[in-house]
């Protein structure tokens, strides 16, 4: 009976490399990143590397 609690648990484990949820992951990430990029330079109205100090 315990076991049975469990395995739903363990079939949704998390799989390490390059698998369709790392991808989805990396893609929601990136979009994101996007967004806090086009909103910082658009409220400053500098390149984010200039804010960064790099430029």
């Amino acid at each position: 009976m315990f076991i049975s609690f469990l395995l739903p648990i363990l079939s949704n484990r998390w799989i390490w490399g390059f698998s369709k949820g790392a991808e989805t992951w990396n893609g929601r990430l990136a979009m994101l990143s996007f967004l806090v990029i086009f909103y910082f330079e658009f409220v400053y109205s500098l390149p984010v590397l200039n804010l960064l100090g790099f430029l």
